[in-house]
């Protein structure tokens, strides 16, 4: 024996996914039986209370492609009360009429509706028509004409005060839905402008395409902002699926001379949705059903080169993954069903909105985690840069500024500033007498002392063998030639007797150019070293 159709594993799945909304939405409603008829387009409502002599064709609901369809059914209401007259399943109905027959045929409401219609919606983002009747046995026949159709609409009836309760729930996943496109639809596509990257954009446009598509279905934007175009529900997500296919390319990084199979793949889907959009214009009527395979096509694609890109150990396609399967099931659930048995105010549509909700919210957080990445990986570089730049501009041995470092400070120096060139003496003195280790802690402590004394008023460089600079923004010589002797008497209470220190300074605005400011300090430099050398006593080793 078959499963009752509300029994059935896929509906039972729905259902618990969307158990908070879908436990309002429950028992209560009244179902109407009936027969669905097929009519031509120059069929003329009569006013007649019975279908079945009017030569029409029967059939067993609308056909999804579109078409002029009317539904006749009898329904019985035990008590004077206030009901509520909507379809299940879907809401993407292009315009609806209903007729209300008494048992003696007399027509007692007439009711009109649909995504097209301009009539006023009593009720928010629904297509329910509030009717009060006494007591008795009463006849429905409805009217509906669409160019297309995403499920198999059907109509029932609820009491006024539990249909108010049972449509909330899919009114506010509605609301919640579209606002978290908007919201990740205005950040992506700022994103994108920003990065100029395909996979922002392409996102961005995918998101875009759904929100137009869930705005319109479920009456979002016809009752809010009056637009009943009904080709927003179809047209916008043949385009998003395209987007889809790019973005994902983009994404994995699914390149012609990297990845040549998975390449050649996108473009043959993009080809075949292409296709779809053109068949679309040609055959409007199927403009819903095509999208509805292009999203096949997306997942399909989105699948096979999430699973490759896994397996090559991209990080990014792991979390990808995890995005494209939970959508792949919710999605495939929602292309796939005509009917939500048991299910009244929860449609096809919103079951659709909360598996993209759910994958925008997952690839959000993919396309952070690779925005993570790319950060890690740029203060990484940055890490190296900055290292590869301290080695370029410092002194192995001493850890002081080197040459390099020393001519980009003097284009920083102010007028007033100065440059000091330095010639430790004696250096060779100690190489050959104690060897080359000494001669470097000689360096070394000299280094450590001058610059203790020097703080963060002026800076010292090596730049070459014996030689050292300082560069000063204050200018004050007299301090600088003061700390240079304290520190050369420091190097005489560590052991090095000898050690000694010719300096010649230069202000800045004494030259015109930085090459004529170092010459003028090197002179300098060299005439001290005369002097000194003049009055200097031979060395004792």
């Amino acid at each position: 024996m078959p499963l009752p159709s509300w029994r059935k594993p896929a509906t039972v799945l729905l259902l618990l996914l969307l158990l908070p909304f879908a436990s309002a939405c429950l028992a209560a409603p009244q179902d109407i039986p009936g027969h669905w008829y097929q009519a031509p387009e120059d069929w003329i409502d009569r006013g007649q209370s019975g279908l079945e002599d009017d030569a029409l064709t029967p059939s067993t609901g609308v056909a999804l492609t579109g078409g002029r369809f009317l539904f006749q059914g009898d329904f019985v209401l035990g008590v004077s009360a206030r009901h509520v007259l909507d379809f299940k399943n879907t809401s993407i109905v292009g315009q609806f009429r209903h007729s209300i027959f008494d048992e003696n045929h007399r027509l007692v409401a007439t009711l009109e509706g649909g995504i097209q219609s301009r009539a006023e919606n009593p009720f928010f983002l629904r297509h329910g028509r509030e009717i009060e009747l006494p007591p008795g046995r009463y006849r429905l026949i409805s009217e509906l004409s669409s160019p297309f159709y995403l499920a198999q609409p059907e109509p029932y009836l609820d009491t006024l005060a539990h249909y108010r309760q049972a449509t909330r729930p899919g009114n506010a996943l509605t609301l919640v839905g579209l606002g978290v496109f908007l919201g990740l639809g205005f950040y992506y596509a700022a994103l994108a402008l920003a990065r100029k990257r395909a996979a922002e954009a392409m996102y961005a446009l995918f998101i875009l395409g759904n929100l137009l598509f869930n705005g319109s279905a479920l009456l979002v934007f016809p009752e809010i902002f009056g637009m009943h175009w009904i080709y927003l529900v179809s047209i916008p997500i043949l385009f998003s699926n395209a987007a889809y296919v790019v973005f994902v390319m983009a994404l994995l990084e699914i390149r012609r001379d990297s990845h040549p199979l998975l390449y050649r793949a996108g473009l043959g889907g993009l080809a075949l949705l292409g296709l779809f959009i053109l068949l679309a214009v040609l055959q409007p009527g199927w403009s819903l059903q095509l999208a509805r395979f292009g999203v096949a096509v997306f997942l399909g694609y989105g699948i096979t080169a999430g699973v490759i890109r896994t397996r090559e150990g991209n990080a990014s396609a792991r979390f990808y993954l995890v995005a494209i399967a939970v959508f792949f099931v919710l999605g495939g659930m929602a292309i796939s069903q005509s009917q939500l048995a048991g299910v009244y105010t929860l449609y096809i549509e919103h079951i659709g909105l909360f598996a993209v909700a759910v994958e925008v919210i997952l690839l959000a957080l993919v396309l952070s985690y690779q925005f993570a990445q790319l950060h890690d990986e740029k203060e990484q570089a940055m890490k190296r840069l900055e290292h590869s730049n301290r080695i370029a501009h410092t002194d192995a041995l001493t850890g002081l500024s080197n040459r390099y470092a020393l001519d980009i400070e003097l284009g920083r120096l102010p007028p007033g500033g100065s440059l000091t060139f330095i010639d430790l003496d004696h250096l060779k003195y100690y190489n050959d007498q104690f060897g080359h280790e000494r001669g470097d802690i000689l360096l070394r402590s000299f280094s450590q002392q001058l610059s203790d004394f020097l703080g963060n008023a002026a800076h010292l460089y090596r730049v070459g063998g014996d030689e050292f600079a300082i560069t000063c923004p204050s200018g004050d010589l007299e301090w600088i030639e003061r700390l240079l002797a304290d520190a050369i008497a420091r190097m005489h209470d560590a052991g090095f007797d000898f050690a000694g220190a010719s300096a010649g300074s230069a202000h800045v605005h004494e030259s015109p150019t930085l090459a004529e400011l170092k010459r003028v300090a090197d002179a300098r430099m060299y005439d001290n070293k005369r002097q000194r050398k003049q009055q200097e006593l031979p060395l004792e080793p």
